[in-house]
């Protein structure tokens, strides 16, 4: 699946479901209502990753497939959000959905989805007196302990670029703000 690329990256082809800076969306196919809103780019990865999951080759995938695919394709569906969008298309976790449905359900999921807020909802939950700061300690255990538990390698590798003060604090601003940033492409 070469040039693809995830989907939360400011100006890659996936920000929040627009266009990277300059990009003119993709003309959209009478049965691909959703194709308006995306560019010919992010159709293309859609349809190359979607393809790989194809099966049979009929141009369907399976219901039970849907969260891989997604997250395969840089977004983060939770499995109740793809039960959502399952019954939002009145389809059972037996069937199968065809591209069009697909294409309509990652515009909406990569609408939903902001990363940067949904991280600094996370940060203010544990900073209930909104000093703008969290310890380092309780940070790390929060990563590997709730949630979609991180190993001690990973939390140290998304925390090594932290400013941590003397005091063992760090400013979740600063830290969200580079932990959000788009890697280089090139």
């Amino acid at each position: 699946m070469s040039g693809l690329r995830p989907l939360h990256q400011r100006g890659s082809w996936g920000w929040k479901a627009g266009r990277a800076a300059g990009e003119e969306p993709a003309s959209a196919p009478q049965d691909l209502p959703m194709a308006k809103f995306l560019t010919q780019d992010q159709i293309n990865g859609f349809k190359e990753c979607f393809s790989l999951y194809d099966k049979r080759q009929k141009g369907r995938i399976e219901a039970s497939d849907l969260i891989v695919v997604m997250r395969s394709l840089g977004t983060s569906p939770t499995p109740r959000e793809v039960a959502r969008h399952l019954q939002l298309h009145k389809i059972d976790v037996n069937e199968e959905l065809d591209f069009s449905t697909f294409l309509t359900i990652m515009y909406r999921q990569i609408q939903q989805e902001d990363p940067r807020n949904e991280i600094l909802l996370a940060m203010l939950m544990i900073d209930q007196q909104r000093t703008g700061f969290i310890s380092v300690a309780e940070l790390q255990a929060k990563l590997m302990n709730l949630g979609e538990k991180l190993s001690k390698e990973e939390v140290d590798n998304l925390l090594k670029n932290a400013r941590t003060g003397h005091n063992g604090l760090v400013k979740y601003e600063d830290l969200i703000q580079s932990i959000t940033l788009p890697l280089a492409d090139y």
